[in-house]
């Protein structure tokens, strides 16, 4: 009867412990939530959207547009936005020569990212496509950074007309084993990933985020200017699930584009930094030169995965290159025609 006794007892205690367990937990994720509900609140307060909206398929596309001249579309990389670009300079030096349309690519920034569609790199390149078109933009050069690369070079193989030429930056080309990827990809997981975004993950990947940045700039200094990056934007539970979903898309992706690289007629540049933590250039860009026989190649030694912040006039002058490589046999010669006349 004893025994009995010390055992009811014992399994009381246990339960009790578990009910405390729970509530504690409860009441965390709910003070969690709430953090997360303010900080997000206050971030899009703070960071309104700058450019215009298209539609397109039921989907509302946010952009940029500055300059004038031949089209030339950025496409940032996962976890990013518009204001990456902005940042970096590279508008404001291409708007010079350019008619320049940063896209916050679907779900990203301020564009949506509706549940029913798996926005794969094809799917993402058709609902550009359709809205370069209503933008009348015309066989631009599309300049792709990071997972943006994928997107690029999705755009280039299925609507190949459409597409001039490609700059690609720090890109992630063939499938590799990746340790990240099933870290990055929690959020994206149906029911857990919903609870984990709008609780505990925005908030360890703001405790996170001065590593973070040391993997993507080093192993170079971060310059002063991302400062001004708005973390917290990225870090909204919508944008985690857009880019905890393309973490877990990355590799399928890059092992069926891959196939199709062969395809590709029109003039590359390929750009990226010896260094990059994030992206083995040699595995990547190196391989993916070597498969293109008329892309152009160049590293650039001491530099990591943000290349377009770091060397950002080494950048222009590849969008440069794939203008000139990819105009038409007589406006070369009228060009050169009109600058032997001015010489003569």
């Amino acid at each position: 009867m004893k025994n009995t006794i010390i055992q009811s007892s014992s399994e009381k205690s246990r339960l009790g412990g578990g009910k405390a367990l729970l509530l504690g937990t409860g009441i965390a994720l709910l003070a969690s939530a709430l953090a997360v509900r303010h900080k997000t609140q206050q971030a899009e307060m703070e960071n309104p959207p700058t450019g215009k909206f298209v539609d397109v398929d039921g989907v509302r596309l946010h952009y940029v547009e500055r300059g004038r001249g031949q089209p030339l579309v950025l496409l940032h990389g996962n976890g990013s936005m518009t204001k990456d670009f902005e940042l970096s300079g590279i508008v404001d030096l291409a708007a010079d020569d350019y008619r320049v349309i940063v896209i916050d690519r679907p779900g990203y920034g301020h564009s949506e990212r509706p549940r029913s569609t798996i926005w794969s790199p094809q799917a993402q390149a058709g609902l550009l496509h359709q809205a370069l078109q209503k933008l009348g933009v015309e066989r631009p050069i599309i300049v792709g950074h990071s997972w943006g690369t994928l997107v690029a070079l999705a755009m280039a193989l299925e609507y190949p007309s459409a597409v001039r030429s490609l700059v690609l930056l720090s890109g992630y080309y063939y499938p590799t084993p990746r340790l990240d990827v099933p870290l990055l990809s929690a959020p994206a997981v149906p029911v857990v990933g919903d609870v984990l975004r709008y609780t505990v993950s925005p908030l360890m990947g703001r405790a996170m985020w001065p590593g973070i940045l040391k993997q993507l700039f080093g192993p170079a200094q971060m310059p002063q200017h991302f400062e001004e990056f708005p973390v917290w934007m990225v870090l909204r539970p919508s944008q985690l699930r857009a880019s905890a979903a393309e973490s877990a898309m990355m590799i399928p992706a890059a092992n069926m584009l891959s196939k199709r690289y062969k395809e590709l007629t029109m003039p590359v540049v390929i750009r990226c930094g010896e260094d990059d933590r994030i992206v083995d250039a040699h595995a990547q860009s190196e391989r993916l030169h070597r498969e293109l026989p008329q892309s152009d190649f160049a590293l650039t030694p001491g530099i990591g995965h943000m290349i377009h912040h770091l060397v950002p006039h080494q950048v222009m002058e590849a969008i440069d290159k794939a203008a000139k490589a990819s105009q038409p046999a007589r406006v070369v010669s009228e060009h050169v025609h009109r600058a032997s006349t001015h010489l003569n």
